[in-house]
């Protein structure tokens, strides 16, 4: 570590939550701080021509700075989140701001039609499933800010008050806990995921006040207490989901994005819709009604089943279970649109080739990184497409974290 401490000035957002300066030809990375803020920095970590510090002391304060709602929010503190110090409308700018910075630098896409984001309807409160990790004392808490260390929470402004008010009232701690997850359905009902060690079912009370499932390390999981599925509402349709199966936690923010997603895939009806990484079918129950055919592709078996009750209205729709990498390969049908919803790390080269390789029309892209949508991007454009519109929607409010729907179009 190095005892180098200097005045810096911040220039601009990071990727990652870090605002950034630059000093003696070094780009530094400073969390906690805004752009336009100056600092006494500390290096903390020198890799050359990139460092990290850490914020001795504010000399300048941006207009933008707030106090922080959390005692756990801070260096060495809880890593949950990065931006309570940042006023909201402040947070929306940044946002943009990174998305069209990682498409630019990364993509190469200059002048992406970037839109301003849509703001949360909940800025606080809103997750209505997180997980925990268990610390050394078997206690379930955040993961610290160093990355490694759990701190047990007294408090948490983005975790719905429910599911902070299970949490104190549950025991926890006992042996080969690894993972909690939180989980709260539209009607009210409260899960538990829990992940042990050699998948070892704990001695639970029968009277606890939740289901409790547990979730093997293949990913499948064990009902032990009460229901092992949960109910989530969007737009008054209900979706059955699985312990274990994913779902978006900002619920105030699903309508949006489903909007957001129709809008994306411009529709004039009976078209042939794919629909990859589809989950229990929350983008394909509002758009069947509406189109010719519906092909959902899930990996997860227990998201798959979710998906054929919660779309067995529909007998336009056929439910594939299998990985994207593996049906792709045995689809025949032509379809006119492709929405595309990956987990974080994008789209493996395997898949991005086999799009290609059908000539879908349009894919609408929803990405929750920005480096890798403009990657993935980037490697579709050489491949023929054309970034039409990128659409940010902020569904982590208080944190770094950038969702965005991006609509490319085969050059015709």
């Amino acid at each position: 570590m190095s005892d180098e401490t200097f005045e810096l000035e911040l220039e601009a957002m990071a990727n990652g939550g870090s605002a950034l300066g630059r000093h003696n030809k070094r780009t530094i990375f400073v969390p906690y701080t805004i752009p336009g803020e100056r600092v006494l920095a500390h290096i903390t970590q020198d890799r050359g021509r990139v460092a990290f510090a850490e914020g001795l002391t504010l000399l300048d304060a941006s207009a933008d700075r707030v106090f922080p709602r959390c005692k756990h929010f801070g260096p060495g503190k809880c890593g949950r989140c990065q931006w309570q110090h940042i006023d909201y409308a402040a947070q929306l700018l940044l946002k943009q701001d990174v998305l069209a910075d990682q498409l630019a630098r990364i993509g190469g896409f200059e002048d992406a039609d970037v839109q301003p984001v849509i703001p949360s309807p909940q800025q606080w409160g809103y997750n209505y499933h997180m997980t925990l990790a268990a610390g050394e004392d078997g206690k379930p808490g955040f993961v610290s800010t160093d990355g490694e260390s759990t701190i047990a929470i007294e408090e948490c402004h983005i975790l719905h008050p429910d599911l902070l008010a299970l949490y104190e009232s549950l025991d926890l701690q006992f042996d080969g806990l690894r993972r909690v997850t939180l989980q709260l359905g539209s009607d009210g009902k409260p899960m538990l995921l829990l992940t042990m060690a050699n998948d070892t079912a704990p001695e639970l009370e029968t009277d606890m006040p939740a289901s409790v499932n547990m979730m093997l390390e293949d990913g499948e999981p064990v009902n032990l207490i009460g229901d092992s599925h949960s109910h989530f509402t969007i737009e008054n349709r209900d979706f059955r989901v699985t312990a274990g199966g994913f779902f978006r936690p900002n619920l105030s923010q699903l309508s949006n994005l489903v909007s957001i997603v129709q809008d994306a895939l411009d529709l004039i009806g009976g078209e042939a819709i794919l629909d990859l990484y589809g989950g229990v079918g929350i983008y394909s129950a509002f758009i069947a009604g509406r189109v010719g055919l519906v092909t959902l592709v899930e990996s997860y078996p227990p998201a798959a089943t979710d998906a054929e009750e919660n779309l067995a209205e529909f007998e336009n729709v056929d439910i594939i279970e299998g990985s994207v990498e593996d049906v792709l390969s045995e689809l025949e049908e032509r379809y006119d649109v492709a929405i595309i919803d990956p987990p974080g790390e994008g789209l493996s080269t395997e898949v991005l080739d086999q799009l290609v390789q059908m000539k879908i029309p349009r894919l609408v892209y929803v990405s929750s990184d920005p480096a890798t949508l403009a990657r993935d991007a980037k490697r579709l454009v050489v491949q023929g497409y054309k970034l039409l519109s990128v659409q940010p929607i902020d569904l982590a409010p208080q944190t770094y974290f950038i969702d965005t729907v991006a609509v490319l179009e085969l050059a015709k």
